[in-house]
């Protein structure tokens, strides 16, 4: 399999104010061609900095950093021509119309208007498409960026934070156009803090913590890694007969979304089974109860030292 981003020992240091901080520290990280990526940590913990060193926007303190299969910073301007960007907030000229401003970003490179009608079409705004972006909502600025990212019809999305910010529609349109994008062909390299949508959206995720990498691989690896809880989660047709029924047998249950969780080991399944059965309800799912990404992120990172959000600004 190819990979389209390597780093090898990472390290990227600067001063302020007369003392060292190191954001990223001795960083090893592969990332193959296809699907999508997620790149998670805490605040502080180094991501955008590492992104920013990838797209040669940072200079590395010490390392080894190809992108595409090119050396960063020599080979990055044969390695950019096939990757599309977003880094924080998008660039968008507010009082002209999001044709206007992917025509003017598509001069740049010499890229024809047929392009700029394909992208829109891509992210959703073609109806929108000569609307003064000042008037867009958050969630159609993103998708704006995200038509600006893919005018060179990259093989490779990076992108910081796309859904930073936005509503719930606003998150639920960017996942599923992220998924199509992956689905299409293209390799999208994702870094975000909400862990939610990087477990529905992401094939395979990195997790850092004070600038290193902690855990990495499929998304069922890394939440495997956490087992099970000594728990497990029920589905029967009433909720409130089946959770009395089980507490009256002196099993803790609490209802969770639309499930019941019973603090029963899962070899003891049988037993809250039979419970539910002599009350008349009959169990229509029963599985162990395991962790979430959201879980694993947690309890990897809750050692690391969140104290330098604001760094990240400097960083960059």
């Amino acid at each position: 399999m190819t990979n389209v981003i390597e780093i090898e020992r990472l390290r990227k240091s600067y001063r302020r104010r007369g003392e060292t901080t190191v954001a990223v520290d001795g960083l090893d990280l592969t990332v193959p061609e296809g699907g999508v990526y997620g790149f998670l940590g805490p605040n502080g913990s180094g991501k955008t900095t590492t992104i920013r060193c990838v797209l040669g926007l940072a200079r590395p303190t010490k390392g080894v950093v190809r992108l595409l299969g090119r050396p960063v910073p020599e080979g990055l301007r044969d390695a950019v021509r096939r990757t599309g960007a977003i880094v924080e907030t998008p660039a968008l000229f507010p009082t002209i119309t999001a044709r206007e401003n992917l025509r003017l970003l598509a001069s740049v490179d010499r890229i024809g208007r047929r392009r700029v009608d394909e992208v829109l079409e891509i992210v959703g705004l073609p109806d929108r498409a000569d609307d003064l972006v000042k008037r867009y909502s958050l969630g159609m600025k993103q998708r704006l960026g995200l038509a600006a990212a893919l005018l060179k019809d990259p093989d490779l999305l990076m992108l910081d934070e796309p859904a930073n910010g936005l509503d719930p529609a606003g998150m639920r349109e960017v996942r599923q156009l992220l998924r199509q994008l992956a689905d299409d062909g293209r390799t999208v390299f994702v870094s975000s803090h909400i862990l939610a949508e990087i477990e529905s959206t992401c094939d395979r995720v990195a997790i850092l913590a004070k600038g290193r990498l902690v855990t990495h691989g499929t998304v069922e690896e890394v939440i495997s890694t956490a087992g099970h809880r000594a728990s497990v989660l029920v589905k029967v047709d009433d909720l409130d007969l089946g959770m009395w029924a089980l507490r009256d047998a002196r099993f803790v249950t609490e209802q969770v979304n639309d499930e019941l969780r019973v603090d029963v080991p899962p070899e003891r399944a049988a037993e809250v089974t039979r419970v539910l059965a002599a009350a008349g309800q009959w169990v229509t799912e029963l599985r162990p109860d395991r962790f979430s990404l959201e879980d694993v992120f947690l309890e990897l990172t809750s050692a690391s030292d969140v104290s330098g959000a604001e760094l990240e600004e400097v960083v960059v």
